[in-house]
């Protein structure tokens, strides 16, 4: 069997890698890595690529018994009838997704829905996903509520072996208290026109000096706009959005800020605080995107809507984890019910691999 595997148009990341990895040393199947020339590094010594934007990656996959995918197969190809196309997606929808979404740049949601025409089945991280996922895509296939494949780790005794050697791998102390800023993209921002620098809106500086060598910061920034928001060369702070895979940026981090992003759904596991930097919240639920509850209501941490704010909840976590303790337990419950280290046996028991 030859499978090939797409994360994040050519990363080795998230539900793909999780898979791949193992199933990798099984006798019988072939596997094949869409990559993008500026991740290339982070795929393993042996493992077989092809550029995602050349011709070898329409052959690699027209020859596929199997194509495994987290996100929209952005090249041009015939699906053969004997190909099996699964689609991992990559997180929980709080944001509005594709013909769900308040804005688009012409023609993009046209194109994508090619790609979900060929898919065969699509996985839901929990019940209250699948209808959301269903109608943004106007799926009616196969639906797997399996929970994450990528998720397993953060429910494994790995997870402390990990997060040390990531630590390790920065410098950081173990007394440090590791803050991972991971907010989501503007759709409007990511398509401008150029391809213009963007602001982190979050002053790297300020927070170093704020908050002292005790915390220290780590930056992802999402896939859609990696290397376009410039960081300072701050002490103690860490540009990571080059790592291959946040998984492992959740077992080093001690608290999460983010916004939107579903980055939250999947740190909710490990139990640690969660902070919501909503600098610019009824614009995006207004006009950018949308969403598809109420963020303020079901936040599994506090809503900040200023600097001055996220600092002063980040030098006070201790009080934060007390006054959230039961909606965060109430997020827990309705998002992450399968994210129980388990959700790579129930996908490749269904693929029978």
């Amino acid at each position: 069997m030859r499978i090939v595997w797409n994360s994040f148009h050519g990363r080795f990341s998230d539900n793909p890698r999780a898979l791949w990895e193992r199933v990798a040393d099984r006798p019988g199947l072939e596997h094949v890595w869409l990559a993008d020339g500026d991740h290339l590094a982070a795929f393993p010594a042996g493992v077989t690529t092809v550029d995602i934007d050349s011709p070898a990656a329409t052959e690699a996959l027209e020859s596929a018994d199997l194509l495994i995918a987290n996100t929209h197969t952005e090249v041009e190809w015939t699906k053969p009838a004997s190909t099996t196309y699964v689609q991992t997606w990559h997180g929980t929808p709080l944001k509005r997704i594709h013909r769900d979404v308040l804005w688009a740049p012409e023609g993009r949601l046209d194109r994508l829905d090619h790609d979900v025409a060929k898919w065969d089945l699509l996985l839901s991280p929990n019940a209250v996903s699948t209808p959301r996922l269903r109608g943004a895509f106007g799926y009616t296939g196969e639906v797997l509520e399996s929970g994450y494949p990528r998720n397993d780790l953060l429910s494994s005794p790995r997870a402390r072996e990990v997060g040390a050697g990531i630590r390790a791998s920065l410098g950081i102390p173990a007394r440090a208290t590791v803050v991972l800023y991971a907010p989501t993209w503007r759709d409007d921002e990511a398509f401008a026109e150029g391809n213009p620098e963007l602001r982190l809106h979050l002053d790297v500086e300020r927070f170093a000096a704020t908050l002292g060598p005790d915390q220290v910061l780590l930056v992802r920034a999402h896939n859609m706009v990696t290397g376009r928001s410039p960081i300072a060369t701050t002490p103690g702070v860490h540009d990571v959005s080059y790592l291959p895979d946040v998984r492992d940026l959740y077992c080093a981090a001690d608290v999460l800020v983010t916004d939107y992003s579903s980055t939250m759904f999947d740190f909710a596991i490990t139990g640690r605080p969660i902070v919501h930097y909503a600098y610019d919240l009824e614009r995006f639920q207004s006009s950018v995107r949308g969403f598809y509850f109420d963020l303020l209501p079901e936040a599994p941490g506090p809503v900040v809507r200023t600097e001055d704010e996220l600092l002063a909840v980040l030098g006070d976590l201790d009080r934060v984890e007390k006054d959230v303790a039961e909606r965060y337990a109430a997020f827990r419950e309705r998002y992450t019910s399968l994210e129980d280290g388990r959700a790579t046996d129930r996908v490749l028991a269904r693929l029978g691999i």
